[in-house]
Order: C-alpha cells, then sequence, then structure tokens
C-alpha cells in the first residue's frame, strides 16, 4: 500500500510522459490550424488537423489513466492545449462568422479567471485539480460547433447563431460553476489554516 502511494506521488512530478508529449504536439498544431484555415483556407484539411489534435486528446486522456501517467504538468499542459486550440479555432471561425466574438470574449475571459484563480488555489491548497464534467461538456459543444462550421462552410446563420447560442449558455453555467468550486476551496483553505 506504501509503495502504491510513493509510485502515485512519483508519477505527479513527471515530466516527460507519454501524456505530456501527446499535448505537447497538440500545441505545436496550433499554428498549423491557424495555417490552414486563415492562410491556406483549406477548411477540409483544417478539419482534419482538429481531428487529429481531438484524437491525441482522448488518447493523452487515456493513457495517462490506464497506465498511471497523471502528473501535475499533464494537469496543466493538457487544458492548456485544450484551450489554446478551442480559442484559435474560435478566432479563425471569426474571420468568417463574426457572432464567434462572443464565445471567443467569454472563452478568454472564463480561462484568464480560471488560470489566475486555479493559480491561487494551488497555491493555498497544494492540489491541482482537473476539469470537472460542465468543462468537459463545454469541450465536446465547442469543438463540435467548430466542427460542423468548418465541413458545412455555408452553413445558414440561423443554425450557426444556434450553434454558438448553446455553446455561450453551457459556458457561463461552466464558468458559475468553476467560480463557485474555487471560492469554495479557498474558503475551506482559509479554514483550515
Amino acid at each position: 500500500m506504501k509503495g502504491q502511494e510513493e509510485n502515485r506521488e512519483e508519477n505527479l512530478n513527471k515530466i516527460i510522459t507519454i501524456p505530456n508529449l501527446l499535448s505537447l504536439f497538440r500545441l505545436l498544431l496550433v499554428p498549423v490550424l491557424i495555417w490552414s484555415y486563415c492562410v491556406k483556407k483549406d477548411y477540409t484539411g483544417t478539419g482534419w488537423i482538429l481531428l487529429l489534435s481531438g484524437v491525441t486528446d482522448i488518447a493523452d486522456g487515456f493513457i495517462a489513466r490506464r497506465f498511471h501517467m497523471i502528473s501535475n504538468l499533464g494537469k496543466i499542459l493538457d487544458p492548456i492545449a485544450d484551450k489554446l486550440t478551442q480559442v484559435t479555432m474560435l478566432f479563425c471561425l471569426f474571420t468568417r462568422f463574426p457572432h464567434m466574438m462572443l464565445l471567443l470574449i467569454l472563452m478568454i475571459v472564463k480561462e484568464l479567471y480560471m488560470a489566475i484563480s486555479g493559480y491561487i488555489v494551488i497555491r493555498k491548497t497544494g492540489k491541482v485539480s482537473g476539469a470537472d464534467w460542465h468543462g468537459k461538456i463545454v469541450t465536446v459543444l465547442l469543438y463540435s460547433m467548430v466542427i460542423v462550421h468548418i465541413i458545412w462552410a455555408d452553413v445558414t446563420v440561423k443554425a450557426s447563431d444556434l450553434m454558438i447560442m448553446v455553446c455561450l449558455i453551457m459556458m457561463i453555467v461552466s464558468f458559475v460553476l468553476y467560480f463557485m468550486k474555487n471560492r469554495n476551496a479557498l474558503r475551506k483553505s482559509k479554514t483550515e489554516l
């Protein structure tokens, strides 16, 4: 039992792991996405690159859990790769679908809050937490909406706005739930002092 606990603690501090390398690969795909969508205007190619990014995201999570390769760096690197990919794609889509700006602004505000409050929570509690269910739903909705906008390049304004609104509502819900979670973690850390 003690050996398993030591192993788990050692894994948390590892830097070079397969999941972390997959997250780094996803970060390297970000400029390729911009080039493919905005410069080359190859929407099909962009879709394939985004699919590759999504597959490596799924693989990274599966490998981390299945083979006990969860690390503190991975808990930070994985969401950074996710959010940077999402912000990049929202920015790219904004060049053709102006209402994407609403999602882009909300996402940037939410992620800045999450980064700052997450850092404070880590400093106060010493714990790094992963994504919650609502954050995962936002990710699925965003990727689905982005893929639809890439594949269906001439999507109607009504369909586009409906997808944007669904993502916007779920992102607001997630923002509020994360706000409450971080606030509660900080309050709990103060009472434990």
